[in-house]
């Protein structure tokens, strides 16, 4: 995969950084495209100009996506706004940023004829699911602005694979952790808030009894699956990104260990969270390989 290029939009980003450095240890050229409103420029400040090029750019905004995307083997659409509560309060900033931008990145792609476009998009798509684990089956069931306008993005990409015959993939994540997480911020939930609990010598706050679960991937697993299905023929297609594995929220207290403090339970919060992940493993066999325990560990030696 040596001497390709790939475009990263919001490649400042938690989970963009860490796929920046995997695309770079791979040989990719890559250009970075983000409005620097949660990226950092310290998540990619290791890198070297000739491997990594940086341009500020809104995505909803810009006049012409096209002269990034030429000569674009791949571009990996991350770039998004991400938390639950803000677009209860401003859900046109959602839409503009989620639809409008996706339909943005997807035209200029299109344009452009890259190899692969691969979307970021959410499980939480599926609200309140009745099956577990979930699978790319399971009943659309939105619950707030932010998981209508990533699943309205990602119905774009797939009418852009089937209208267009575009090579198209969307990834459906679960809960993504690792290096760069935000501290606060949707992928903050229960990882960043413990961190920061952990690094200011507070008790870790747990939402209810703690009993709920979720399904935690790790970063580099999840970028692992981005670069395989790049590689890959597959077009077209949804996938579950998480670990297939569900972790209750005490024993992730219990592996990051120290005082603990009980909070009410939020209204509406979910008690379980697992992903199917038997659709990914079979058409790529990719299978994540990090454990709760390796990636905490990782974690807490930053």
């Amino acid at each position: 995969m040596k001497g390709l290029r790939s475009v990263v939009t919001g490649g400042a980003g938690f989970i963009g950084s860490n796929l920046v450095d995997h695309l770079v240890r791979i040989g990719h050229k890559v250009i970075v495209l983000d409005n620097f409103i949660s990226g950092k420029k310290a998540n990619l400040a290791h890198h070297k100009k000739k491997d990594v090029k940086i341009i500020r750019t809104d995505i909803s905004k810009s006049k012409n996506l096209d002269k990034y995307f030429r000569r674009a083997d791949y571009v990996f659409h991350l770039a998004g706004l991400a938390e639950i509560i803000p677009s209860i309060k401003y859900p046109k900033k959602y839409f503009n940023t989620n639809v409008l931008g996706t339909l943005k990145v997807v035209e200029a792609a299109k344009r452009e004829g890259v190899k692969k476009l691969i979307y970021a998009a959410s499980s939480s798509c599926y609200g309140s699911p009745k099956n577990f684990p979930t699978s790319e089956k399971e009943k659309i069931d939105i619950k707030h602005p932010y998981g209508l306008t990533k699943f309205l993005g990602e119905q774009l990409v797939l009418k852009y694979a089937t209208n267009f015959n575009m090579p198209n993939i969307s990834f459906r994540f679960f809960n993504v952790y690792g290096p760069r997480l935000n501290m606060s911020g949707q992928y903050s939930a229960v990882f960043g808030n413990f961190l920061k609990q952990r690094r200011t010598n507070k008790p870790l706050t747990i939402v209810g009894d703690g009993k709920q679960t979720r399904d935690f991937i790790h970063v580099d697993d999840l970028t692992n699956a981005f670069i395989k299905v790049a590689k890959s023929n597959l077009v077209n297609k949804i996938y579950n990104l998480g670990s297939g594995k569900e972790t209750s929220i005490n024993k992730i207290a219990n592996l990051f260990g120290g005082k603990k403090k009980f909070i009410p339970k939020r209204p509406r919060e979910p008690k379980r969270s697992l992903a199917n992940i038997s659709k990914i493993k079979k058409d790529i066999h990719w299978r994540p390989t990090i454990t709760i325990q390796e990636g905490v560990k990782r974690l807490l030696k930053n």
